[in-house]
């Protein structure tokens, strides 16, 4: 780096010790941008309120990026969790009033989904925006300002951005999509997210999101936007998370993992309908299946995984990411699932290109879209629909059988 280097601040809610798959894009962008003589700068929260943490993913910090961190105003995720549970929980089955304090939390939770527009992460933003406004004004002030979202409160900054210096809003998701199942969005957010995104995105200098398909829906949601100023920047692999040697899946049953969070937009529901179906119809066939989910469950899908553990269906939680490719490693076969939800045509999840570089087949349930494409286009495995649990059935009863008969390809 020399001293005229652009220097370009990255604005985001996610950063370690956060854990989870939405750290990686920025992360790795901090990473990488010094190569192309961009001097980076973190401005994130010192006091998340996330579900999870992964202090394996700070070694992809360099010992000199500066990290400014601003406090959030959010209570801690066991309280959130508790609001969300009460709220969904309802009036207890026997008849009996909920207790005071359910009571509390539940109307802590319905305020919750009112007041904070468009999301609890709105909470960081007096934070944030001092330490922006602080940071702008300063003697050397940063020529890139780079928020990345979601939670989309993050570009609730961008008219402090605008004019001072270039302004680039990130969307690893699309907001309207993810709308729809976030854990806490009430129905004030629902109908101000288009007008709040519309106004907020005339900020930019440039957009970026993951997909193309995300980029041509944007522009058709949108007609002011230049489409010269919208780009399609595609998640991709870091040969250096990968252990330079892995393990090989066993050779006495068919293992399957899925890693990665289950909530709306990844729900198993078809899948583990296919399991049992299978189980019904192949008892002893099926016995020679594992199907592994490493990562969080939310609260509203843990019910479907009830009484799976009979049928070889094991919830291993979450492990932190350098842990996770020797578990897939260990796998016949990889599963990527996206729910049927309208928009889930538009995404393909960052870990497929890692997946791509770990050379196990995949299994992807998933609606046709951009994921089935870049799956059918390298050849990488099977796609079917999510909710087709016939389907799916069908086609691990002939894994199953070709894993018996050790007709199963030899995973690379």
């Amino acid at each position: 780096m020399t001293p005229s280097s652009l220097r370009a601040l990255l604005v985001t809610y996610v950063w370690p010790p956060t854990g989870g798959i939405g750290v990686t894009r920025v992360l790795k962008l901090a990473k990488h941008l010094p190569a192309f003589g961009v001097t980076p700068a973190v401005l994130t929260v010192s006091n998340p309120s996330v579900p999870l943490t992964d202090d394996s993913l700070a070694r992809d910090i360099a010992p000199g990026l500066e990290v400014l961190r601003a406090r959030t105003l959010e209570p801690g995720y066991g309280f959130k969790r508790a609001a969300w549970q009460a709220d969904a929980a309802g009036s207890p089955d026997d008849g009996r009033s909920p207790s005071r304090a359910r009571q509390l939390l539940k109307r802590a939770a319905a305020l919750g989904r009112q007041a904070l527009i468009p999301d609890p992460q709105v909470l960081w933003q007096p934070g944030a925006m001092w330490a922006l406004q602080r940071r702008l004004s300063s003697g050397r002030p940063d020529d890139v300002v780079f928020i990345t979202a979601p939670p989309f409160s993050m570009f609730l900054s961008a008219p402090l951005v605008r004019r001072r210096a270039a302004l680039v809003l990130d969307y690893r998701d699309e907001w309207t999509t993810l709308l729809e199942s976030y854990e806490m969005i009430g129905r004030a957010t629902a109908l101000v997210g288009e007008p709040l995104e519309r106004s907020l995105i005339r900020n930019a200098d440039e957009v970026t999101v993951a997909t193309e398909a995300f980029r041509e829906a944007l522009l058709d949601r949108f007609d002011f936007l230049d489409p010269q100023r919208v780009h399609a920047i595609p998640n991709g692999y870091d040969p250096d998370d990968f252990p330079a040697t892995l393990p090989s899946p066993p050779t006495d049953r068919l293992v399957m993992t899925y890693a990665g969070t289950v909530y709306r937009l990844t729900s198993p529901d078809g899948l583990l309908r296919a399991i049992r179906k299978l189980h019904e119809r192949e008892p002893e066939l099926a016995a020679l299946l594992r199907v592994r989910f490493i990562g969080r469950i939310v609260d509203t899908e843990a019910a479907a995984f009830e009484g799976m553990e009979r049928f070889g269906v094991e919830r291993v939680g979450f492990v932190a990411k350098d842990r996770v490719w020797p578990e897939l490693a260990q796998s016949h076969i990889v599963l990527v699932i996206q729910g049927d939800e309208p928009g889930t045509e538009r995404i393909y999840p960052g870990k497929l290109m890692e997946l791509m570089y770990l050379r196990r087949p995949i299994l992807m349930l998933s609606r046709p879209g951009a994921a089935t494409d870049l799956m059918q286009r390298h050849n990488l495995g099977t796609a079917l629909p999510p909710g087709d649990d016939a389907a799916i059935a069908t086609h691990i009863e002939n894994l199953l059988r070709a894993f018996r008969e050790q007709r199963l390809p030899v995973a690379a």
